[in-house]
């Protein structure tokens, strides 16, 4: 499939759900980081010609990834009509949340907090707009290796680059217009305040894992069963106790 039919076929896949609901909604709603697979989710919704709500949520973030943010945030806006934005800081919110918790303070499950406090955001704004939460994850590392966080941007209502590789991903980022300082950045979950990107905590690059997960006899094959099979749980349904006799 070329770039611009992937991108059409998205968006009109997009319009189809929405249209399959019982109540369509008049919204879709998309956090935005400043990296490319939300700059991409964001700019495809807008295609839609649907209202698309964007929001910016910083919690302690590091400059240049915000700034990001606020770039493509004002791209949408001069680029498409039917987008509105909101800056909602949510830094003061997350140094309470960490306060109340300061007995069970733990540095993972804090950066995997403030994704699951994006997500409740997400869903307060989209109730509020009769809208839906659009996931961004894509095939590589949110359905390859797991690499996101459980009921935070895991947690959406749609997923529509979830069957798109990283590559396909910054194909149609550029196809798109999308500014290249977003491209060209480093990919970062914004989850930590020393700003690590993604390659230092996956320990392979979203290149290499994407060869690897369409090449088994690839020599990193192994290396990516192994972070696969760490995150498995995530991909999978919430297992339940089921009673024998009722």
């Amino acid at each position: 499939m070329q770039t611009s039919e992937r991108i059409d076929y998205i968006k009109n896949w997009i319009l189809d759900y929405c249209k399959s609901m019982p109540k369509e909604p008049d919204s879709l709603v998309v956090g935005i980081s400043g990296g490319i697979d939300s700059s991409v989710t964001s700019s495809i919704c807008a295609l839609t010609e649907k209202k698309i709500i964007v929001l910016s949520m910083p919690i302690n973030q590091i400059k240049e990834q915000h700034d990001l943010s606020l770039k493509h945030k004002n791209w949408l806006k001069d680029k498409f009509k039917n987008v509105e934005d909101h800056l909602i800081n949510l830094d003061l919110l997350f140094e309470t949340f960490k306060h109340s918790l300061s007995k069970f303070n733990n540095e993972h499950g804090m950066a995997n907090s403030r994704a699951r406090l994006r997500m409740v955001t997400l869903y307060q704004v989209a109730a509020a707009n009769n809208g839906i939460v659009v996931g961004t994850g894509n095939k590589v590392e949110d359905f390859g290796v797991g690499f996101y966080t459980k009921y935070g941007d895991g947690g959406v209502d749609i997923s529509p680059i979830a069957d798109c590789t990283k590559t396909q991903v910054w194909e149609m980022g550029e196809h798109l217009g999308i500014s290249e300082k977003i491209i060209k950045a480093d990919p970062t979950d914004g989850l930590w305040e020393d700003g690590r990107p993604d390659v230092s905590q996956l320990g392979m690059s979203y290149q290499d894992l994407e060869k690897a997960m369409m090449d088994p006899s690839s020599s990193d094959y192994k290396k990516y069963l192994e972070i696969r099979n760490r995150n498995l749980h995530k991909m999978k349904p919430i297992p339940v106790c089921k009673m024998k006799n009722d």
